[in-house]
């Protein structure tokens, strides 16, 4: 109660009535509050009342007398009662309030006494405030709970087994469903914590953990999980445990649901809890299966019954998939929600159960030919249309270093021009080209023994500094010198990125010993023996190694199978020669896992698995997620993959002269596929009609920016950010002059 001077009283009184509140997902609809203003008589405060419930559009009563008041109030049950206080000889405020006067008082119908007062201010402005305040306050968190209460009602009356409990396990709730398949009789659980409810000896020892964790982090738990009955059997339920989140991000309650599985056959639908409401809302029962199609159709034929059971096997499942899972939660979603919704969610099941979940879906080629022959080039294996005259690309022998060139070089023997050139080796301005031409087209050997020592590789995989330089001699050699992209100077370019993103923080952080060196060594050997032609060629053209890999990543299969056939065959250039033979098994997977994931028909997976399991838990300060296995994984792949494309983060000079390489490889590709007769994969890179500024904006837009966006937000990359701005501002530049060249004409 809260008390002022000279006041003039008013009485709030809580009714059900009003315009429209929004509570979690429930929307209560009324008519407009109603006012009873009771006053002796007219004046300005009375008047500032009338005014401010007008300006509310708030409906008013007047009533000059107590019994015409308390006649009003039964007629109308008002929200709000505003009574005069100042003017005692016409009536007594407080005792029309009171519950002792039975005659002309309101006080029967309604709690005893009245709960504020009101400094006496005719402003119409205070009036509408207090109005307001009253409203949006007392009235409505008034409103919530007789709502609350109407859920609690929907709780007792659910089939569905229903448990709540404080942050401190105390069971708070149990609905009469869980007492009565539990075995255990009304408000025998209330007040106890969780340890000391028996628990099933058949979950995983880690299980609890595994939902304490969960529950820690904010997220809910769901699963299988065995419970035991108050008589010692042991019960399979599908659970789901939400925490209700309170003030400080701190878990209030856990609502838990579960679907228990008494008999074979016999599966109660999960009740989907919702944190926003601070309790859990009953749905239906879905008895459909998972094909939204039936259950929406509702047919009845009889097949509502066999999609029933199928559903019941499917949820007894001790083992379920995560997209089981998704499509069951949609299903259930599907069931209560209206008809446009429920279609929308058909098509979303659609695209749910393709294989493709990842795969791009463009538009016409007249749309933009640039991005759509880059995607289908570098993300299809192939158009499938042989003409009769394969391409027959076969595999090779691996070459050998011809002996003039193994030389005793180490890192002391170094030429001081080559030296040099590599000083500023650990700057992401680095210039490869510069280190190409001191080095004679063979800078990968002398970066990689640098970079190599840098980190300690020869340390780790206790070899020889001899092994390294004869192993980086050999793979330099399996380069085609000949691609003007997908050569030495590309795997050297990919081998100083890789060490300069292995530097960052938090990727430091992120990983182990053996991740650097697996990433090291798989930036090294990632394109080894490239043709200089994309897969697709290759299955379009019947090679040798399309059919050796079964058309599936064709050149990356190559490439890590290959390493390990030159590393291996040769103690002289065996680097894994002296590691333990588990820790080789860990290497050379991360290693071909890495490679792998420079294949680019799986790139917009690794990107949004990337995002959803690492950059979308950092931002909410989930620091634990770095060290996981299975996100190191994703960290290495998202690693290599940035360094692998990196050349539009570059300054503008090496962005244009890479941006130039890869053109002119992929215009030998088109003259080939023309001379050959084979299809042609990206007929937008013809030499004479191809503009390189199109085709460098479609693959920042397209397979760039949302990586490197992606990446920045990890690992802190502001100068390779400000690069991409740069550089696709000048590809902006030519094509908006209708360019198709590298560079401007001279002026």
């Amino acid at each position: 109660m809260i008390h002022f001077s000279n006041p003039c009283i008013l009485l709030v009184i809580f009714q059900t009535t009003f315009t429209e509140v929004q509570f979690g997902p429930m929307k209560l609809i009324k008519d407009p509050l109603q006012v009873l203003l009771v006053f002796a008589k007219e004046d300005s405060q009375s008047n500032g009342f009338c005014w401010a419930c007008e300006k509310a559009n708030f409906r008013c009563s007047i009533a000059r007398t107590p019994e015409l008041a308390l006649e009003c109030f039964l007629e109308k049950h008002h929200d709000l009662v505003i009574i005069d206080h100042r003017h005692s000889r016409h009536f007594d405020a407080e005792a029309l309030c009171g519950p002792d006067r039975e005659e002309a008082s309101v006080m029967p119908l309604i709690n005893a006494g009245f709960n504020r007062r009101y400094v006496e201010n005719a402003n119409m402005m205070a009036c509408y405030n207090e109005l307001l305040q009253l409203e949006h306050g007392e009235v409505r968190s008034q409103f919530k709970l007789r709502a609350g209460k109407a859920i609690f009602t929907a709780l007792e009356q659910s089939q569905e087994a229903i448990e709540i409990t404080s942050e401190d396990q105390v069971i708070q709730y149990v609905n009469p469903a869980y007492e009565s398949i539990m075995g255990y009789q009304q408000g025998e659980l209330i007040g106890k914590e969780i340890i000391e409810v028996p628990k099933s000896e058949k979950n995983k020892p880690d299980l609890l953990e595994t939902i304490n964790s969960c529950i820690r982090k904010g997220k809910e738990w769901q699963g299988i999980y065995y419970a035991k009955k108050k008589n010692g059997d042991s019960i399979q339920q599908n659970v789901k445990i939400t925490p209700v989140m309170g003030q400080g991000g701190l878990p209030i309650l856990l609502a838990t649901v579960g679907a228990l599985m008494l008999n074979l056959n016999c599966v109660m639908q999960n009740v989907l809890s919702s944190p926003d409401i601070q309790s859990s809302k009953h749905k239906d029962r879905r008895k459909g299966s998972l094909d939204v199609r039936s259950t929406t159709s509702r047919g009845s034929d009889g097949s509502s019954q066999r999609r029933h059971s199928s559903m019941a096997r499917i949820h007894s499942m001790t083992i379920e998939a995560p997209i089981t899972k998704v499509i069951n939660i949609i299903n259930a979603a599907q069931e209560s929600s209206p008809m446009p919704v429920a279609e929308a969610l058909d098509r979303v099941l659609e695209i749910l159960r393709t294989t493709e979940l990842y795969s791009p879906q463009l538009g016409t080629k007249d749309e933009d030919p640039h991005t759509n022959d880059l995607v289908g080039g570098l993300m299809t294996d192939g158009l499938r249309r042989l003409s009769g005259n394969e391409y027959i690309f076969s595999t090779k022998q691996p070459h050998h270093i011809p002996s003039h060139l193994i030389t005793p070089l180490s890192l002391n023997d170094i030429p001081p021009r080559i030296t040099q050139t590599m000083e500023n080796e650990d700057s992401w301005d680095f210039d490869i080209f510069n280190l190409e031409a001191a080095t004679m087209k063979r800078p990968l050997t002398y970066l990689g023994l640098k970079i190599f020592s840098r980190f300690g590789v020869c340390e780790f995989l206790n070899c020889p500094e001899a092994t390294l330089r004869s192993w980086l001699q050999v793979i330099e050699a399996n380069y085609h010198s000949t691609n003007s992209y997908h050569n030495s100077s590309h795997a050297a370019d990919v081998l100083h990125a890789t060490a300069y993103f292995l530097c960052k923080e938090r990727v430091k952080q992120s990983l182990d010993p053996i991740d650097e060196v697996a990433a090291l060594i798989a930036a090294t050997v990632h394109d080894v023996d490239h043709p200089g032609r994309t897969n697709s060629f290759l299955c379009n053209a019947g090679s040798e190694l399309a059919i050796l890999y079964n058309d599936t990543a064709v050149l990356e299969s190559h490439h890590a199978a290959l390493a390990f056939q030159i590393t291996t065959r040769d103690d002289k250039c065996n680097i894994f020669k002296n590691i333990e033979r588990n820790e080789y098994r860990t290497l050379r997977q991360a290693i071909i896992d890495m490679v792998l994931a420079t294949e680019m028909t799986k790139h917009f997976e690794h990107v949004n698995k990337f995002v959803n399991s690492i950059n979308k838990p950092l931002a909410e300060s989930v620091k634990s997620i770095l060290t996981s296995p299975e996100n190191r994984i994703l960290v290495k792949r998202m690693l290599i993959k940035c360094a692998d494309i990196s050349n539009p983060c570059r300054p503008l000079e090496l962005c244009i002269e890479w941006a130039g390489r890869i053109s002119e490889e992929y215009f030998a590709q088109t003259d080939e596929e023309k001379r050959q007769g084979l299809p042609v994969v990206m007929p937008v890179f013809d030499r004479n009609t191809c503009s390189i500024p199109k085709s460098q904006i479609s693959f920042i837009d397209y397979f760039i920016t949302d990586m490197f966006d992606a990446w920045d937000a990890f690992a802190d990359l502001p100068n390779l950010m400000q690069h991409l701005d740069n550089n696709f501002k000048y590809w902006k530049g030519l094509d908006e002059r209708k360019l198709h060249s590298l560079r401007p004409p001279p002026e």
